[in-house]
């Protein structure tokens, strides 16, 4: 078995196409081998800021010999009288390269079996990886030179070696070698010899080629600095991965700013440093400091001019950001509510303002609802989008909720309000923090549903590539609000109310339903199987969350395979008959009669647990009923009073689950 290297050199790549490139590289290679049945062990994808490297392990040296069988036309058309190949057969022999001696007839049917020597690996990856390479897929890509071809930054170099050779490929009118480059303040070139020497040689060149090397060596630098100084970090996954992916060779380097920028909100400084900036927050106590962390792509130790630097930027960034607070909050919070009427939310649905006040009626419905006091969660509702209009926001869009929740404070707003109009976006993604307060999660309901609405209403329901206004987030966040808290909030309901609020009219509760309902069988199937989340969907899940869930929770401790045969048995008989009237004289069993007053006892309960305990202690008598009893009698009264019984039964079965989705 061998060893393939590939690593395609490029100027600057796109931070955000890196994450992209290596998952399309390793699916890209991977369907390449298959389907040339090339055998192979390993794919690695490793990237930097500057190349792209596939490292393939294990790797076949040719394809395994085959034999191809050709079926050609039927023998009374391949053959004329005289038993020579007429000019069909001549034809299908030709078409597929067969000499006329190949050929035979098996059955009615000309027939050849051709033996193909497998080819060899090395001439297949130089006749394809071009076109490999060439078909990776990213936003902005660009043509340079004379090229009609585009890719998503200028190769300069390329590397192939199979083994202990250099393997030539051509990748527009770059040729490979063996020859790779270090860290662009690197000087010379560096030769790999062999794939397994690739990782170590390009270290002496001050690049870490392993994405994952290169994530924890940041993770390690970082935290090192800021031991040194007393300080802890927070670094979450997505900006980990962005500065992973715009240096080779990380340094962590400690800057600070003056003290007076913390007077303004931490997220405003917070959002300096990571978004914008790329900078790790450095914190003491929990309390954010003036001092930050940079990885710097950096070969040396001189660091005057990276801290003096960096300083100049982060600085001119705070004045504005001063500036913009000084501004804002010359006005309370609640004078910005006017402004969101020159505001679009979006085409078609009305401005801003126009959502906030259907906010708050969706929000005083659901209040209502869980008989909640309305005017804290009323203000919260008002107030929400106020900050949208405001310069800070304006400037830096994700702190919408945290600044208005910050001006709220600063005008004097009821506490309960602050929290409720920060908390209204939360979650903000599939793990970050549910609101904790009743004002954000009503109000964060009634914002994510009117969203929801107002998307499927205007006919841009989300697809496989498009979430308009992040919908798929938004019902995501709804279902865990409600399920977390515990909420009794009819949806459906809530739903119909949304439709009817907005100012273009569209039937389409239903369509909205089956998506909040496919939204909430994706977001428990980590936790529950398929088949107890789809047998739990009986009736209306959306009308009570929390009843769907503690159903759900005891379909999937339950473990009485006699009873999901019975339920299945019953579900059978009836197919799609029905009968609501029992008439106990037309009993003519025991069994009968046994079984109707077992079930008559069964007593409706949401504790599930003990609703399942009842439904088991049917089993015996329903066994019984059916060893004695003929359900279709020829009598009809009779049968139509024994399908009575059954409807009765199935009725009970229904309340908890359908049970003929469940596997035994």
């Amino acid at each position: 078995m061998s060893k393939y290297l590939l690593e395609i050199g490029v100027e600057e790549l796109p931070y955000k196409f890196i994450t992209s490139a290596e998952t399309q590289l390793r699916d890209s290679f991977k369907k390449f081998f298959d389907s040339n049945n090339i055998n192979f062990e390993k794919i690695d994808v490793l990237t930097t800021p500057r190349r792209l490297a596939v490292i393939i392990d294990g790797l076949a040296d040719s394809q395994p010999d085959s034999t191809r069988v050709f079926k050609g036309p039927m023998a009374k058309i391949a053959y004329d009288e005289s038993g020579n190949l007429s000019k069909a057969g001549e034809g299908f022999a030709k078409k597929n390269g067969l000499n006329p001696q190949d050929l035979y007839v098996e059955g009615d049917y000309v027939m050849a079996k051709l033996e193909v020597k497998g080819k060899n690996t090395k001439v297949i990856l130089a006749e394809n990886i071009p076109n490999i390479v060439l078909k990776l897929q990213g936003s902005h890509f660009m043509r340079w030179s004379n090229h009609e071809e585009k890719f998503s930054r200028p190769i300069r170099w390329i590397v192939s070696v199979y083994n202990n050779d250099e393997l030539k490929v051509k990748i527009l009118d770059i040729e490979s070698s063996k020859y790779s480059r270090g860290h662009r303040s690197y000087d010379g070139t560096i030769e790999i010899n062999n794939p397994d020497e690739y990782k170590e040689k390009l270290k002496t060149g001050y690049v870490i080629v392993s994405q994952q090397e290169r994530r924890e060596k940041i993770l390690e630098v970082a935290n090192a600095k800021a031991t040194e100084i007393g300080a802890s970090t927070r670094i979450s996954d997505d900006l980990l991965e962005e500065v992973t992916n715009i240096c080779e060779w990380p340094v962590a380097v400690v800057c600070d700013f003056d003290e007076k920028y913390l007077d303004i909100p931490d997220e405003v400084t917070i959002t300096v440093m990571e978004s914008h900036q790329r900078y790790f927050a450095l914190f003491k106590n929990g309390k954010l400091t003036n001092k930050f962390i940079t990885i710097a792509n950096y070969i040396g130790n001189d660091f005057e001019n990276i801290k003096a630097g960096n300083l100049r930027v982060i600085k001119a960034r705070l004045d504005d950001a001063v500036f913009f607070v000084k501004n804002d909050t010359k006005q309370k919070l609640e004078e910005y509510v006017e402004n969101l009427k020159g505001m679009t939310f979006q085409k078609g649905m009305g401005s801003v303002y126009d959502k906030t006040q259907r906010l708050i009626k969706l929000s005083k419905q659901i209040s209502e609802e869980l008989g909640v006091e309305e005017e804290n969660v009323i203000r919260t509702a008002y107030l929400c989008k106020a900050d949208l209009a405001t310069k800070l926001v304006f400037e830096f869009t994700e702190l919408q909720g945290y600044i208005g929740s910050d001006y709220a404070r600063i005008s004097g707003e009821n506490e309960k309000v602050v929290q409720g109009i920060k908390e209204h976006y939360f979650p903000l993604n599939a793990d970050s923090e549910l609101a904790q307060g009743i004002e954000g999660q009503i109000v964060g309901i009634a914002d994510k549903m009117d969203t929801i609405c107002a998307v499927f209403a205007s006919g841009k329901k989300p697809t496989g590539s498009s979430d308009p206004l992040g919908v798929r987030r938004a019902a995501l966040g709804i279902i865990k609000t409600i399920i977390e808290n515990n909420l009794e909030v009819n949806l459906s309901n809530l739903i119909s109310f949304a439709l009817e609020l907005l100012p273009v009219q569209a039937d389409c509760a239903k369509e909205v339903e089956e998506f909040i309902i496919q939204r909430l069988t994706i977001f428990l199937a980590d936790n529950y199987k398929k088949d107890v989340l789809e047998a739990c969907l009986i009736g209306n899940p959306l009308e009570k969350l929390s009843d769907y869930m503690k159903r759900v929770q005891a379909i999937s401790e339950f473990d009485s395979p006699m009873t999901i045969e019975n339920a299945n048995r019953v579900i059978r008989i009836l197919k799609d008959s029905s009968f609501d009237i029992i008439d106990e004289e037309l009993f003519q069993y025991d069994e009968e009669k046994n079984l109707y007053v077992a079930a008559k006892s069964i007593e409706q309960t949401d504790n599930y647990n003990d609703y399942l305990k009842q439904l088991i202690g049917l089993n015996s008598k329903i066994d019984a009923f059916f060893e004695k009893v003929l359900v279709m009698d020829k009598d009809e009264n009779i049968k139509n009073n024994r399908i009575g019984l059954l409807t009765l039964l199935k009725g009970y079965y229904n309340l908890i689950a359908d049970f003929s989705k469940l596997s035994k």
